[in-house]
């Protein structure tokens, strides 16, 4: 899989965040990391599940060079071809039972632009617990934190390659490269602050209007 080919593929955003929408996502990044490095240590959570459910999310969000990325990660833990181009293709083909709920949850937090239904997040505990959930919903916020600055970074490859994206511009693409790595250090000293704080590594709709 070539990198200049998967970008070069891509001819418009699927998906266009906001800068306000990229510091949402980085100040829940720190924490969310720090809760996936713990994992790998204890793997509460299958590795391979945390690899879906980001694949899951890129795939709503069309970013091509995290497609590019997690396909080789996808690949080192020794899913397939097939498996990894179903994921990024949004089919259900490979979605084991046990984790369906997980992917579901992965997909709506993407279709919501990471300010999902709390209720979908209670259902996440009761299927899985309370430690498993919070760590589905750790990989979930560094690859859409991932997505959002990865698909500026996109189109600004593909521009240098000549293949300009219809619905994007040179001021935002740089716009938010650059000052989406200003932006690092001051969300993370904002999510160390929350954190000392104990206030919670998330944000939810609250508003239940949907939820029959």
């Amino acid at each position: 899989m070539n990198l200049s080919k998967t970008i070069g593929n891509t001819s418009a955003y699927k998906r266009k965040y906001s800068f306000f929408e990229l510091y949402n996502a980085l100040v829940f990044t720190p924490r969310a990391i720090l809760k996936l490095i713990e994992n790998n240590k204890n793997k509460i959570v299958d590795p391979k599940l945390i690899e879906r459910l980001q694949l899951a999310v890129t795939e709503v969000n069309g970013c091509p060079a995290c497609s590019y990325q997690h396909t080789k990660m996808a690949l080192n833990l020794g899913m397939s071809h097939e498996e990894i181009s179903s994921f990024l293709s949004g089919d259900d083909k490979y979605i084991q039972p046990a984790e369906a709920k997980a992917i579901a949850f992965a997909q709506h937090f993407a279709d919501s632009r990471g300010y999902p239904k709390e209720y979908t997040y209670e259902s996440i505990i009761e299927e899985y617990g309370k430690a498993s959930a919070n760590i589905i919903l750790s990989a979930i916020q560094v690859i859409m934190a991932g997505n959002i600055y990865g698909l500026p970074l996109s189109a600004f490859q593909s521009r240098l390659q000549g293949k300009t994206y219809s619905n994007s511009i040179l001021l935002y693409e740089l716009g938010m490269i650059v000052g989406g790595a200003f932006l690092i250090p001051i969300a993370i000293l904002h999510a160390a602050i929350r954190g000392l704080l104990k206030i919670p590594n998330h944000r939810f709709d609250t508003s239940v209007n949907d939820h029959q």
